[in-house]
């Protein structure tokens, strides 16, 4: 289970980095000015020679090769809702980064996702353990 989660924890902070850089390079770029063809490809164009940009699709492709190997090994509905303590990371990336001004009702926001994320742990650890039966494990065989 430690392994598990320090699989996300580092997956999540790469998943913050990426945001925090998609937003500085984005940012870099600009708006863009209408909607039409030409304008969308100049502004993939600058996206894909934007080194903020690109190093924040990195990091995200990280995060996905960390949520990739996380779900081969746990359930599902343990692992998902814990990735939504990206939003936990991604505020005080924010801040710091960002420089950001966060309000006490984002704070309680982040508050209830970490209790959320807490439950979500605790209910994997106290999950009972399936038992297997004594003649397989004498004989050596393991159950399907």
């Amino acid at each position: 289970m430690i392994k598990l989660l320090s699989i996300l924890i580092v997956g999540l902070i790469f998943e913050s980095a990426g945001v925090v850089s998609l937003k500085i390079g984005i940012t870099q770029i600009g708006d863009m000015n209408g909607v039409s063809v030409a304008e969308l490809v100049k502004v993939v164009k600058a996206g894909a020679t934007n080194v903020n940009v690109l190093f924040g699709v990195f990091c995200e492709a990280v995060f996905f090769a960390s949520l990739l190997i996380l779900m081969a090994k746990s359930d599902i509905s343990f692992l998902w809702p814990l990735t939504a303590l990206s939003f936990v990371f991604a505020t005080f990336a924010a801040m710091w980064f960002l420089h950001e001004r966060v309000s006490s009702v984002r704070w309680a926001g982040v508050v209830f996702i970490m209790i959320g994320a807490a439950l979500i742990s605790y209910s994997e650890h106290a999950k009972p353990k399936p038992e297997q039966p004594t003649a397989a494990l004498e004989s050596g065989v393991t159950p399907p």
